[in-house]
C-alpha cells in the first residue's frame, strides 16, 4: 500500500503518550496497537498470553535461559516446558514479527514495544518520544489510578527503569534520548490534543504527505 505509514510512540509513564496516540488514531481513523500486540503475538505463536505479559517491556533476561529450557523440556509437559523454553528473547522475536506484519499491511500507531527500532528500516515509519513535566505526570497517574503522589512517583521510576532496560537491551540504543527518535516532545507544553496535532504535522513533513 503506497500511502501506508506508521507512527511509533515511546513514552514516559504518565506523560500522556498513549493518549496522544489515541488522539491521532481517532483523527486519522487508524488503529492503535498497545497491549493488543500481546494478544496478536499469542494468536500468531499459539502460546499463552501470560508468557508475553510476563516479558512485556520488562528487563530482558540474559544468559542460558533458552538453552536450559530446551535441555529440561523433555522431562516436563505442557505449560511448564513452554515456560522454560520461551526466553524473553524468543518472545521479543515473536512480537517483533507481529509488529512487522501489521506495519506491512496497514497504517497504524504502535505504543512502546521497541516498535521504532523494529521498524527502523521502514521509510514510512515516524518515531516519536513523549515526555512531560514531572508534576504533570504525577497528577495524571494519581487521577487515573486513584493513588497518592508518593505511589505515583514510585510507579513512574520503576516503570521507566524497566522500559529503559528493555529498550536499551533489544535496540542497543538509549531509551528517551533525543538522537534515538525523529521527534521528542513535551506534552505538558501543548496538552494532549495539540501535541497530537504537532506530531501529525511533523509526520506529514517527514512522509511528504497530507493528513
Amino acid at each position: 500500500m503506497q500511502d501506508r505509514f506508521v507512527i511509533a510512540i515511546g513514552r514516559q509513564l504518565g506523560s500522556g503518550g498513549k493518549a496522544v496516540g489515541e488522539a491521532i488514531a481517532r483523527r486519522l481513523g487508524i488503529r492503535l496497537y498497545d497491549r493488543q500486540l500481546i494478544n496478536l503475538a499469542a494468536e500468531e505463536s499459539g502460546f499463552c498470553t501470560e508468557f508475553f505479559e510476563r516479558a512485556d517491556e520488562k528487563e530482558a533476561r540474559r544468559g542460558l535461559s533458552t538453552l536450559i529450557g530446551y535441555l529440561r523440556s523433555p522431562f516436563m509437559d505442557g505449560d511448564s516446558a513452554a515456560n522454560n523454553v520461551l526466553s524473553n528473547d524468543a518472545l521479543f522475536k515473536i512480537q517483533s514479527d507481529v509488529i512487522r506484519d501489521v506495519a506491512a499491511r496497514e497504517s497504524c500507531i504502535f505504543v512502546g514495544r521497541c516498535a521504532d527500532y523494529i521498524l527502523r528500516d521502514d521509510p514510512r515509519c515516524v518515531s516519536v518520544f513523549v515526555t512531560a513535566d514531572r508534576a504533570d505526570r504525577i497528577e495524571r497517574l494519581c487521577r487515573a489510578h486513584g493513588i497518592a503522589p508518593a505511589e505515583a512517583e514510585s510507579r513512574m521510576e520503576r516503570t521507566d527503569r524497566c522500559r529503559a532496560d528493555y529498550y536499551n537491551y533489544y535496540s542497543s540504543r538509549t531509551w528517551g534520548e533525543a538522537a534515538t527518535y525523529d521527534l521528542c516532545v513535551n506534552s505538558s507544553v501543548l496538552g494532549v490534543e495539540r501535541t497530537a496535532e504537532l506530531v501529525l504535522e511533523f509526520a506529514a513533513g517527514k512522509l511528504h504527505t497530507k493528513f
